[in-house]
């Protein structure tokens, strides 16, 4: 049986523990001391490390995990990220503790990131900080026309996909999403429901895809819901998908 959990890392990243019978595979390690400790507290065995993109927080851990343990490195085909043994790009795939996961090239908030997709029951998603509950990753190399590319292919997936981000941004990106988008009642349920969740301190991911299909802004560009709100307040530019992405990616930059 696989068991799926979080580490906490940093302010508010989260390092994906996957676990089946004593094995372990970690997520995006930006620091090996938590992963460690978290071996250690549950005797687990690491065999293998998985990399979304070559941003610190998801990869400065990678060496210290490899002096504890010689295993493989899954990841994009960066060679800027040296420890990687298994450079991965579309339409790949990858054994991962017995399961068969699925290689999806999302460029856009840098433009080596993949995803790594596992058609379960349910299926399941490690997006890294292309998709995050209620929100997306910042535009650090790609366009606006690439990263809404790259949301569209994940927004594709089974709608019971459960969505596997890597940081705890939940809170402030559902603030900004009731802001461009105030009448939609799903996400002030959502909201509800997430600070419920943290003010008991307990993460709000994985999100199903289901759920951002209803209230992420950044995957709502082609409802007229959306487009309704941002044209009522005057700020929407164009009718094109990419330009609705755009005008909500701005904002939210300065939000």
């Amino acid at each position: 049986m696989l068991s799926i959990s979080p580490i906490p890392a940093f302010n508010d990243n989260y390092i994906w523990l996957l676990q089946d019978a004593g094995r372990a595979v970690v997520v995006d390690p930006g620091d090996a001391g938590p992963v460690l400790a978290a071996l250690r507290q549950q005797g687990l065995t690491l065999a293998g490390i998985m990399i979304t993109h070559h941003h610190f927080d998801h990869v400065g851990g990678i060496a210290d995990l490899l002096a504890a343990a010689d295993v493989p490195v899954w990841g994009p085909r960066n060679p800027a990220i040296e420890a990687i043994t298994h450079r991965l790009g579309a339409g790949d795939r990858v054994d991962i503790l017995g399961r068969e996961f699925h290689v999806l090239e999302v460029p856009g908030h840098t433009l080596d990131h993949i995803a790594y997709f596992h058609d379960a029951e349910p299926p399941l998603l490690f997006c890294g900080d292309t998709l995050f509950a209620g929100g997306c990753g910042r535009l650090f190399e790609g366009s606006p026309e690439v990263m809404l590319d790259s949301l569209k292919s994940l927004a594709a997936l089974p709608p019971a996909t459960r969505v596997y981000c890597a940081h705890e941004y939940t809170l402030a990106n559902l603030a900004f999403a009731r802001a461009a988008e105030p009448d939609n009642q799903a996400l002030a349920e959502r909201q509800r429901q997430a600070v419920a969740l943290r003010d008991r301190d307990q993460p709000t991911v994985p999100s199903t895809l289901a759920e951002e299909l209803e209230t992420n802004p950044f995957l709502r560009c082609e409802t007229a819901a959306l487009r309704a709100a941002l044209r009522a307040q005057g700020r929407l530019e164009g009718d094109s998908g990419a330009a609705v992405f755009a005008t909500v990616r701005a904002w939210k930059d300065n939000f």
